[in-house]
């Protein structure tokens, strides 16, 4: 549920954002741009009046959607994915009891020389 509440959220606010770079912040809007079309299909005062009712609305929709999408937050200790979470196996693994040995055909690169085996110094 909270993934329907997410991208409903992403798409108003798209719609949201598209409406404000829509509007002249001088107050032309549309009108500046579509010229005597805009005056003539839906008038010069109409359109700024439909732009700001636009946004109020997208504004309260994103805002609405962000106070209701946590009450779908599920439950601590109820989750949906419990019974993906049981069938999970989580001891760890033992490491095998044999200790790795290098296999009989390695020989050093040509040209190389391996390091010699130094014994560790012991403490006095």
């Amino acid at each position: 549920m909270l993934v329907f509440f997410g991208i409903l959220i992403m798409i108003a606010s798209v719609i949201l954002g598209f409406i404000v770079l829509v509007q002249n912040p001088k107050g032309g809007g549309l009108s500046g741009t579509f010229g005597g079309v805009s005056n003539q299909l839906i008038g010069v005062r109409q359109s700024t009046d439909i732009m700001e009712k636009g946004t109020w609305i997208f504004a309260g929709i994103v805002g609405l959607l962000c106070v209701i999408s946590p009450a779908f937050i599920p439950i601590e200790g109820k989750s949906s994915n419990d019974d993906l979470l049981k069938g999970i196996n989580t001891k760890p693994q033992t490491a095998p009891a044999a200790p790795a040995q290098t296999p009989a055909n390695t020989a050093p690169m040509p040209g190389t020389t391996p390091a010699p085996v130094v014994p560790a110094p012991t403490a006095p």
